[in-house]
């Protein structure tokens, strides 16, 4: 999917808009993207408040496990460059749990609204009836994203990521029935 006008209207659509949109390429990732892929989680990882994952991440290591499971990822592209990525680990049990990251410099730009509806079609496709997702309690533009393509608080854990600094963090755990 190209997401610029035309691919815009399409997520006011679906309820997952609201920023101008840049122009990228949502797609499937291919085992090739996973360096790179890799990368953009070390980088985004060094942020250190938006994934669990903190440094330092092993780039080989990560880049192995994304080019193993590629088939249940979408990256978003553009000029060439991987912006953001969102993966689907889907349960035997009928539900998908979903982790996305956005590059520093495209958030706010319709990226993470455009791998939202990437995921909800790549679960769709594949039978499944829910996506969830645990998201830290203080990340609150992720927050705001999540409820705007529908999904809803289902619970809190509070004090369950234990950070580098020593700090206990809460999650809030969402849904969205497909």
């Amino acid at each position: 999917m190209i997401v610029n006008g035309a691919g815009r209207a399409r997520l006011a659509a679906m309820g997952c808009n609201h920023v101008p949109v840049t122009e990228f390429v949502v797609r499937p990732a291919q085992p090739d993207d996973a360096r790179t892929m890799a990368e953009l989680m070390a980088a985004v990882a060094a942020e250190r408040d938006g994934i669990a994952t903190e440094p330092p991440v092993d780039i080989d290591e990560r880049a192995a496990l994304f080019a193993r499971t590629a088939g249940g990822s979408v990256v978003a592209v553009a000029d060439g460059q991987i912006i953001g990525m969102v993966h689907v680990e889907a349960s035997r049990h009928g539900f998908g749990e979903l982790a996305m990251l956005v590059d520093r410099d495209w958030r706010g730009r319709g990226v993470g609204s455009a791998l939202v509806q990437a995921a909800i079609d790549w679960a769709r496709g594949h039978g499944l009836h829910k996506l969830c997702l645990e998201v830290f309690a203080q990340n609150t533009g992720a927050i705001a994203l999540y409820r705007r393509c529908g999904f809803a608080e289902e619970g809190r854990r509070a004090r369950q990521y234990r950070r580098a600094s020593g700090d206990l963090w809460d999650t809030i755990m969402m849904g969205l029935p497909l």
